[in-house]
């Protein structure tokens, strides 16, 4: 991102600089997903992976925010704020998909332990501090009860989440989500690399976009009460779980595989007024679909909610990746600090806002008040996490690489 862009974003392009985040290797940037991935132009980054990283993590910021400090527009944006994970999920799947489809097409192959170890290196030093914190200190605990310590080290404490029963860092389910699609893709891509015909992988994702549909309609029939599924089992079989939640990942991929493969349909399918448009329409759609009542959906919506909503993330990425020089120019400074420390934001927010109320930090902060109060803490946590551990980290790997 440019660091031209708007005048009043020159005070933080300083302090920008200051803290040396734009020095940092693309691949240091966001939420888990190695930005490296992305298509450069010779002015820097694409803009468009950090206006929805941004977006993303504001989001779930939200959907956390205490009851007292949901002020004004806040307490509308509250009950969609987890679909910022959804976001999340699209820009995963299309930066870490391109990366490995462009590896297997330039060489033949992926080199897995040198992704695997990369991946590692990128997810693990930040989030097992975290842990570490979890475990160690009770204060920092947003709720009662905590997953045993191994399902969050085996990223496997998204199947069979009961929240009401151990609702600490229950944000993890997401990553553990990724970790799986980490786990998986490569050696999807290994399987299918030589075939010359598309069909096999796009039936591959046909199956598992209809058979992740189809899985939600079965758990949603026998939850089924009178009013619905109730909440927590809701949230425990369809919410959380790996097989129900590949929608984003998989449009993610999809949209680098028509850039990478069939750059010439996707410019005439889908050129950025056109997908911007449609992206808008289907999101629109998703989100009325999917109502205001928070993450338990009613039966339409479980169904089809999720994959309307990420093919609308995906039309509006691709969108942002052909207008990138005009982004650039005029996305501030902050947009690009909001997307750099996204993953350790998802890390504490929780944590800190927790500590504050435990200590009783938190008193009297309601209101605009409030929402800044949540904002602020969770903003100096983060920068201190990136600054600790996540930078260091990515710079000792990326200088092993050069």
């Amino acid at each position: 991102m440019s660091s031209q862009t708007c005048g009043n974003a020159a005070p933080l392009s300083r302090i920008a600089r200051l803290f040396d985040w734009r020095g940092v290797s693309a691949t240091a940037r966001g939420r888990g997903a190695d930005t490296a991935a992305e298509p450069a132009s010779p002015a820097g980054r694409a803009a468009g992976p950090d206006i929805l990283r941004a977006a993303a993590v504001l989001l779930v910021m939200a959907w956390h925010l205490p009851k007292a400090a949901r002020a004004g527009p806040l307490a509308m944006l509250q009950p969609y704020g987890w679909l910022g994970v959804d976001v999340f999920f699209v820009l995963s799947g299309y930066l870490i998909g391109r990366q490995l489809l462009a590896a297997a097409a330039r060489d033949g192959g992926i080199d897995l332990p040198d992704f695997y170890r990369r991946r590692a290196l990128r997810i693990l030093p930040a989030y097992l501090v975290v842990l570490a914190a979890y475990a160690a200190l009770p204060f920092v605990h947003e709720a009662r009860g905590m997953a045993p310590l191994w399902r969050f080290l085996t990223f496997t404490m998204n199947f069979g989440l009961d929240y009401g029963r151990a609702g600490t860092f229950t944000s993890a389910w997401s990553l553990c989500v990724e970790e799986h699609f980490y786990l998986v893709l490569p050696l999807l891509v290994l399987a299918l690399r030589r075939s010359r015909d598309a069909r096999p992988a796009l039936a591959v994702a046909a199956a598992v976009l209809i058979g992740g549909a189809l899985l939600r309609a079965g758990l949603y029939h026998l939850l089924d009460g009178p009013h619905g599924p109730a909440g927590p089992a809701f949230i425990r079989e369809i919410y959380y779980p790996t097989y129900c939640r590949l929608d984003g990942l998989s449009f993610g991929v999809l949209l680098a595989a028509l850039r990478l493969f069939r750059p010439q349909a996707a410019a005439r399918w889908l050129p950025p007024g056109r997908a911007a448009a449609a992206g808008a329409a289907v999101l629109t759609f998703a989100v009325l679909l999917i109502g205001g009542q928070g993450a338990v959906l009613s039966g339409p919506a479980a169904v089809l909610g999720y994959p309307l909503f990420s093919l609308g993330c995906a039309l509006c990425l691709s969108a942002s990746l052909d207008v990138d020089a005009t982004l650039r120019r005029f996305t501030p400074a902050l947009v690009g600090l909001i997307a750099t420390l996204s993953y350790s934001l998802y890390l504490t927010h929780k944590l800190v806002w927790a500590a504050m109320r435990n200590l009783g930090l938190g008193a009297g902060l309601h209101g605009w008040t409030g929402a800044l109060a949540y904002f602020a803490v969770a903003f100096a946590a983060a920068f201190l996490l990136w600054a600790a551990v996540e930078r260091p980290v990515l710079r000792l790997r990326d200088r092993a690489d050069s």
